[in-house]
């Protein structure tokens, strides 16, 4: 059998932990060659270990001229990104607050890499679908139940800055879908990384929060790499503007 996405050339942000990892791993599981694009130039090295063809590149996704530098990396190789997924983000926890308690530069950091972040990666993901006449492209970001609905009341920046993705996505997605670049968000719900054991060691709060998944388990990052191949391959042709929720039915109730 074919892989899924053999032929695919993939960029993805916050590749070297986490979820961007999995992503990033599995895309080339399936046949695509992955650009592993993260800030952490030692843990690029370590995460793209191993993976033939696989492309480290460093990229600060709230400054622009680093994301502009890192696209141009790639074109130097001499291949075409059609599938990008805006992963890469922050979630100040110990500082993200109820709007009264909010510092500016909690708020401020927040959205700079998260919304601010997104918006670069997409702007020059863009520009370089365009600028190599491909037949389209697809790009995927990382939305979040909090900014969907009343989960993320603690976290006002984390929670503004996802909502803003939400309608990013669906206004990128109008405005290119007549040029064949399509753009959906995925909605992970709960999901055990690294970051959020290390912060969700409590057993307690930790059972608090799974008794509210319908579904009665945390997520993984596993769970949430098959919808993204899906959105990254030609079976998704007709999807955009869509969000796609892999939250094990938390944001239903």
């Amino acid at each position: 059998m074919t892989p899924r996405l053999a032929g695919k050339i993939a960029l993805v942000t916050g590749a070297a932990s986490g979820i961007g990892l999995s992503i990033a791993t599995r895309f080339a599981a399936e046949g695509a060659t992955v650009v592993f694009a993260d800030r952490d130039t030692a843990a690029l090295a370590v995460a793209t270990a191993g993976i033939p063809g696989a492309i480290a590149v460093t990229m600060d996704i709230s400054d622009e001229e680093s994301v502009a530098d890192g696209f141009a990396t790639v074109a130097a190789h001499g291949i075409d990104v059609g599938v990008v997924v805006a992963n890469a983000g922050v979630q100040l926890f110990g500082q993200d607050a109820p709007i009264a308690d909010l510092s500016i530069e909690t708020w401020r950091r927040t959205i700079d890499v998260n919304l601010t972040g997104t918006f670069l990666t997409v702007k020059h993901a863009i520009r370089a679908m365009l600028a190599a006449g491909a037949p389209g492209g697809s790009i995927i970001l990382t939305g979040s139940p909090t900014g969907l609905n009343g989960e993320g009341r603690d976290f006002t920046a984390y929670s503004t800055s996802k909502a803003g993705i939400h309608g990013l996505a669906r206004t990128v997605a109008a405005a290119y879908a007549d040029q064949g670049i399509r753009v959906n968000t995925v909605v992970p719900g709960y999901t055990e990384t690294p970051l959020v054991t290390s912060i969700s060691s409590n057993d307690a709060s930790r059972a608090a929060i799974v008794s509210r998944i319908p579904i009665g388990r945390a997520g993984t990052a596993a769970d949430v790499e098959g919808i993204m191949v899906y959105l990254a391959s030609d079976e998704s042709s007709y999807a955009t503007g869509a969000l796609f929720r892999v939250d094990g039915g938390m944001t239903t109730l």
